[in-house]
């Protein structure tokens, strides 16, 4: 696949930087300011969306960036897999956009302009990441996604978001320190950093550097995608609005992680050098004890948003394991669960947010009978419900099964039982909150305070992506499936 000259992939970073300028000079005008948060969203999309011809075709849209340090030149390419972040991320952005101006007006929230603005500008920084030609160009907007994010974080401003804020900065900083250094010992002694599926280290660093180089890109990687024990931040994030909590979980900084990781093992040091060195099984077991862990923990947890934050580790945690099985079809099903979940997650998280917004629950023990006052909101996260716990025929099954094949296939049977149980936990800590909500009678309290669905704003959103949730368990949407497989094929050569 050799590069072809474009600028879109520049204008898919580029456009919502114009948005959040945008949304800052018309700040005193705020139905126009709301306004144009959801256009650019939709620009970018249109943007993204007309890369997909040419990936499919097997080119490579390439915008050269120029060099910021002697010798690095960076690079914006639109490679499968980079195009399979990129059209989650902009979908997601236009229901998001639409959400959080719902949400905010409802919440009557301070500091709207700054909100927006942040927001368009992280979604920025994930477009690089997807789009980043190389390591060094990866690393920068890998960076500079932690710092957009800060703000949103913090955006209530009381002592609660600004602690989480300190752990958010603390973790994420650190690991991205670990990534740097991995980085320029890549350069130091392979003398490139540009992507390359089957990995561009080969035998050039010896055993000894390249098992420091894994273990330093899996520990710095590890901090943004939530594997225990370096996932504390994930939960206290919580405090930020729940517009906030969606896009940390469905599309920007978690996804930025274990996206992290299918390019180091993919790209950078290869499946085969792995295999050689056999070190990709202590990902593999991290991931699977994040998995048991945060499963059982989501079990436990009254806070609708604290429960589907565990649910995220754990998920995030299978992306991962897939990717270090290092078959063609586990590394196929991380690819596949990036966009699935991502899909089911932001629908549970707008979910959390309608019912804080217009019955002020926050709480499992608090929503007995909210499915008679909220039927839409909680048929969506039904609908959700039982896609992530990889029921057919829903995406998140086709993901799930992809990634049980894949650990077969790497004769990892416990890692593909463990799949299989992972989501029999997925239901018994999501399942119970849609029993509540269909089954079981309004309490005195919330009798004696009536209240319907929250603004369309926000209930649209979610059930759009409740629906594509559907339609990607259905066919091949977008050509999802087929730009996955074929990353993992080129990736892995094609062998099991």
């Amino acid at each position: 696949m050799s590069p072809q000259a474009s600028l879109l992939p520049l204008a898919a970073v580029g456009v919502p930087v114009l948005t959040a300028v945008a949304i800052v000079v018309t700040r005193r005008k705020p139905t126009l300011r709301d306004a144009l948060l959801v256009v650019g969203a939709v620009v970018t999309f249109v943007v993204v969306g007309a890369l997909v011809p040419a990936v499919l075709a097997g080119e490579v849209p390439t915008t050269r960036l120029g060099q910021l340090v002697p010798g690095v030149e960076l690079s914006l390419r639109a490679d499968g897999m980079g195009m399979l972040f990129a059209l989650l991320a902009s979908f997601l952005w236009v229901l998001a956009g639409s959400y959080a101006v719902g949400y905010m007006r409802g919440d009557a929230a301070a500091n709207q302009t700054r909100f927006y603005a942040f927001y368009a500008l992280c979604l920025s920084t994930a477009f690089g990441v997807a789009f980043a030609g190389d390591l060094f160009t990866f690393f920068v907007f890998y960076e500079l996604l932690t710092i957009a994010t800060y703000p949103l974080v913090t955006h209530k401003g009381d002592a609660k978001a600004i602690a989480a804020g300190r752990l958010y900065l603390g973790v994420l900083l650190s690991g991205g320190v670990l990534v740097l250094a991995a980085t320029l010992l890549v350069w130091a002694n392979v003398g490139e950093l540009g992507f390359a599926p089957g990995g561009i280290v080969g035998d050039t660093m010896g055993t000894g550097l390249t098992v420091l180089v894994f273990a330093l890109f899996a520990a710095g990687f590890a901090t943004k995608s939530g594997v225990m024990p370096v996932h504390r931040w994930l939960p206290a994030a919580m405090v930020a609005p729940t517009p906030v909590s969606a896009l940390l979980h469905a599309v920007a900084v978690v996804k930025a992680g274990v996206f992290a990781f299918g390019r180091v093992v993919g790209f950078v040091i290869g499946p085969g050098v792995l295999l050689d060195l056999g070190v990709q099984g202590w990902l593999s077991l991290a991931a699977g004890i994040t998995i048991a862990v945060a499963s059982v923990v989501a079990l436990r947890q009254d806070h609708l948003k604290r429960r589907l934050a565990f649910s995220t580790i754990a998920h995030l945690s299978l992306i991962v394991l897939g990717f270090s099985l290092l078959s063609a079809t586990a590394y196929e099903g991380g690819l596949l669960h990036i966009v699935n979940h991502g899909l089911l997650k932001i629908t549970l998280f707008f979910c959390a947010g309608a019912i804080h917004i217009a019955a002020h629950k926050d709480h499992v023990s608090e929503l007995d009978g909210i499915g008679r006052r909220m039927p839409f909101t909680m048929v969506a996260f039904a609908v959700a419900s039982y896609g992530l716990a990889a029921l057919p025929p829903m995406g998140g099954f086709v993901s799930k099964w992809y990634l049980s094949l894949g650990a077969l296939d790497a004769d990892q049977q416990v890692y593909a039982a463990l799949i299989v149980i992972s989501g029999l936990f997925t239901a018994g800590y999501l399942f119970p909150v849609v029993y509540r909500a269909f089954f079981k009678p309004l309490s005195e309290e919330a009798r004696a305070h009536p209240h319907g669905e929250a603004s369309p704003l926000m209930v649209v959103p979610l059930c759009v992506t409740a629906l594509v949730g559907l339609l990607l368990g259905l066919g091949d949407l977008g050509g999802v499936y087929s730009i996955a497989s074929d990353v993992a094929a080129t990736v892995t050569g094609g062998a099991p």
